[in-house]
């Protein structure tokens, strides 16, 4: 199958992590202003839309005028929220109803082009997963979905707040956190331009469209860390198994619940020894690792990720959504021992990864019973939900040293 032409509405990313503590610290008073100017912008916005709702509907395009003064609008939310968000540091300019200025984090939008009246006569009922979607990414919908602006502690939500204590301690934004921070709100950008008519290209999901792969920074570029997510799925489902996918999950439960049980147990001579000798032993790290797999391929196997019926036991390579856990390594003690502590910021971004998680499943339950196949962007935001609550547990169980990376760079893609 052809691959489909770059998304009409595409993030642009020039950041450079760096943050000023002065400003980070006073960040929500300091986005106010902007906050209340985007409130009354969105009333000219909404109006403008219902307009050009009515253009394109007669005229199969949006009025260039019109899609102007509405790209310009997404775009400007976009930059607040991405100041807000602390994805990125430079105080953005006003709109003022031309083009918005330039920014480290930024929307490119291409001129009106050729809509279908049918997707443009029913926008805000096809609208609807998306804004479903963007409720888990932000945590209270797209910010210009046309009542002004709804902070909330959705994936974003929770990626800006572990990103203000790091950031006024270090200066610096975590690189995992300012992707998940800036994917949210890629997608916020692409669900508020399908909303105000801007294409009729539906939002992804997919980290990729927004990020783009690993490769395009070099491995090297990455931190080094405590298991890898590995994709290998061909997107297609089997819609009976999908239609009793619960049911088909409930052995799994069984086995998953006398499973944890055990892991606990271990969990917990593990941590005592690994006080003693500086790192987990052998047996102990063998047998918690396949018991990290194992969570990672029932999971995506219920949450439809995945479509094969998984097996038991965690061996690795089994299955198409896999984690790939290194050998246990020597760790500081100190890290050991205050090591649940020390994830607590983990469990709050893959708190926000498991609703996220949630609504991917949900939706490609539908999809997947109409098309036989699981859509890309759901199947990817769904893996790398997963690939976080593994890296999550490796580290919890002592299993790397190496703190869970939150960006989606953090998952391989393959085919």
């Amino acid at each position: 199958m052809a691959a489909l032409s770059p998304h009409p509405i595409r993030l642009v990313v020039t950041d450079d992590l760096r943050r000023s503590r002065l400003t980070v610290f006073f960040r929500f008073f300091l986005a106010i202003p902007h906050l209340i100017w985007i409130g009354l912008f969105a009333i000219g916005a909404i109006f403008v839309a219902f307009i050009s709702w009515w253009a394109t509907l007669f005229a199969g395009r949006a009025p260039k005028g019109l899609h102007g003064f509405l790209a310009g609008f997404v775009r400007y939310v976009t930059q607040v929220e991405a100041y807000l968000f602390l994805a990125a540091n430079p105080y953005p300019g006003f709109y003022v109803g031309d083009t918005a200025k330039t920014y480290p984090v930024d929307v490119e939008i291409d001129p009106p082009a050729p809509q279908n009246r049918a997707v443009t006569f029913f926008r805000l009922f096809l609208a609807l997963p998306a804004l479903l979607l963007s409720i888990a990414f932000s945590g209270g919908g797209p910010s210009y979905s046309g009542y002004g602006y709804r902070a909330g502690f959705g994936v974003a939500g929770s990626a800006a707040l572990l990103m203000w204590f790091a950031s006024l301690v270090r200066g610096r934004a975590p690189r995992g956190l300012r992707d998940l921070a800036t994917w949210s709100i890629g997608y916020g950008a692409q669900t508020a331009g399908y909303l105000f008519l801007l294409t009729d290209r539906y939002p992804t999901s997919d980290p990729l469209a927004h990020l783009g792969p690993a490769s395009e920074e070099g491995e090297a570029a990455l931190p080094p860390m405590p298991a890898r997510g590995v994709v290998r799925d061909d997107l297609r489902r089997s819609r009976l198994t999908v239609f009793f996918r619960l049911l088909l999950w409930v052995p799994h439960l069984v086995w998953l619940v006398l499973w944890t049980v055990l892991a606990v147990i271990v969990g917990i001579v593990n941590w005592l020894v690994a006080l003693v000798i500086g790192q987990p032993p052998a047996p102990f790290a063998r047998f918690l690792s396949a018991y990290v797999r194992y969570n990672v391929h029932q999971q995506a196997f219920l949450n439809l990720v995945g479509n094969p019926f998984p097996g038991f036991v965690g061996k690795p390579g089994s299955y198409p959504i896999d984690l790939e856990i290194g050998a246990a390594q020597k760790q500081r003690r100190l890290s050991i021992f205050f090591r649940l502590f020390l994830a607590v910021p983990a469990f709050i971004v893959s708190a926000s990864g498991g609703s996220l998680l949630f609504v991917a499943a949900l939706l490609g339950w539908f999809a997947s019973l109409v098309r036989g196949r699981m859509p890309e962007g759901l199947r990817n935001s769904g893996a790398w939900a997963l690939t976080y609550s593994g890296q999550l547990y490796a580290y919890a169980f002592l299993l790397s040293g190496s703190y869970p990376f939150s960006s989606p760079r953090a998952v391989s893609w393959q085919p």
